[in-house]
Formats: C-alpha cells, sequence, structure tokens
C-alpha cells in the first residue's frame, strides 16, 4: 500500500483507543486458554494491550509476552506492571524462557506478518518456546469475501446520522495480501486507518506447523469450541508436538 508502513500500524494514536472496543469473547478466550495452560506458564504472541493477558492472568496463569509496538505495552504496563513483555518480532524474538506450556496468537494477528516466511518463522518460534506437552493456539479469519474475482471490494461498516465507516479493500491473490483502509467520514473531518494482512487458509497454517514441528490437534469456530464446518469464517486451532 503506497505511503504506508505496516510498523506503524500499532503506534500511539491506536493504542490510547485499542481497549475501547472490546472483542466480546475476552472471557471466553481466557478460560479456553487457561484450560490449556494448566498450571503452566504461558507466552502470548503480540501480547498488544492485553485484552486476552489480563483476564487469563486473572484466572492464575503466569503470561509474558512478545510486542512490536512499545505504545500498546505501555498500555498493558500500565494496567499489569508486573508482565514481562519482550519488544521485538513475535517471528524471532526471544521470551524470557523456553518452558511455556502454552503459546498463543489470536485475533488474525498471524495475518500482520506479510510474508509466507516469515509466518513459517513464526510458528518456528512458537514452537522454540514450548514444553514437549505444549499447545500453541492460532486464531484467524477464513478467507472468504476478499476472494473476489475483481480483488477489491468496500463495506459499509457502520452508517449513521453523524458518521459514515466505510471498509475499502484490495487483494492479491499472488501474495495473499489484502491492502484495507477504514475510512471514517464525519463533520470532524475524515480519517484514516489504513491495515495490510497476509490471508492464510487453514491448511495453509497447518502446514507451517508440519515445518515448526507441530501438529493440528484441535480446531474449532471459537473459544465456546463450536464444531468448525465449511462455512465457518474463522477458526481456533490448536498445535501441538508431532509425535
Amino acid at each position: 500500500m503506497d505511503g504506508f508502513d505496516p510498523m506503524n500500524s500499532f503506534g500511539p494514536e491506536v493504542a490510547a483507543e485499542y481497549d475501547d472496543h472490546p472483542r466480546g469473547d475476552e472471557d471466553a478466550a481466557a478460560d479456553f486458554l487457561a484450560a490449556l495452560a494448566g498450571d503452566g506458564r504461558a507466552l502470548e504472541l503480540a501480547i498488544g494491550t492485553g485484552r486476552i493477558a489480563v483476564p487469563l492472568m486473572d484466572r492464575g496463569v503466569e503470561v509474558d509476552g512478545i510486542e512490536q509496538s512499545q505504545a500498546m505495552t505501555d498500555r498493558l504496563l500500565a494496567k499489569r506492571p508486573e508482565t514481562r513483555v519482550t519488544i521485538g518480532d513475535m517471528a524471532g524474538a526471544d521470551a524470557p524462557r523456553r518452558d511455556y506450556r502454552l503459546a498463543f496468537l489470536v485475533f488474525n494477528t498471524i495475518g500482520n506478518l506479510l510474508t509466507q516466511d516469515d509466518q513459517v518463522r513464526c510458528f518456528e518460534n512458537a514452537a522454540r518456546h514450548l514444553t514437549d506437552d505444549g499447545a500453541f493456539v492460532v486464531e484467524n479469519l477464513v478467507p472468504t469475501a476478499h476472494l473476489t474475482s475483481r480483488g477489491q471490494f468496500v463495506d459499509a461498516e457502520r452508517v449513521t446520522a453523524d458518521e459514515v465507516v466505510l471498509d475499502v479493500n484490495r487483494y492479491d491473490p499472488v501474495t495473499q495480501l489484502l491492502e484495507e483502509n477504514h475510512v471514517s467520514i464525519s463533520a470532524g473531518g475524515i480519517r484514516m486507518g489504513p491495515i495490510a494482512q497476509r490471508l492464510t487458509f487453514p491448511g495453509e497454517l497447518d502446514l507451517m506447523a508440519r515445518i515448526a514441528g507441530l501438529r493440528l490437534s484441535e480446531r474449532w469456530v471459537g473459544f465456546g469450541r463450536e464444531p468448525f464446518t465449511g462455512r465457518s469464517e474463522r477458526h481456533v486451532s490448536v498445535y501441538t508436538r508431532a509425535s
């Protein structure tokens, strides 16, 4: 995307508003992840402001994190100053330990790595930090509307009397890159929210896991363990050591 640096996607402005828009399934996610962590430690890749890590800590799980954005990390540390966060690239940064029972990467964040090589490196990095009986959880969307024949589309995300928010998208099937801009139009002016993601189908993620020495052990639609089907628009996948 011309004029866009993905490294700036989660700067101070985004970090300041990030917790104002909860997902709604934070407790379900924390319950799901706590069951996998058991009495072990957890590592969140792209821990952000701690929207999932904090409720997981509230359930008694010790959580460390890797995060590239200092602004997002500062928001987390304001809430939980004891959290150990490594500032760096989740595809290669070293966390403090190598004995995590659980590593997890949620909310489509694997797509923030814009090449297949970096996504594979991310799986390898997660595997490197896990115990032999550990699990790596990845939550991601299943590409659907993005794969239109024209490779571009616009959605009306929100329409009110005071504001219109348009989601403007362009998809390249060769690189699997989705370039997206959330455009807010209101009396206060026009505000842009650009982002880029590399889209991956579940099968490609499964192959990345195999390269990293992991295998798929569970796949659900969401953290409530709803069955995954051919109509599912997202998935929560659990990878464990390949035997």
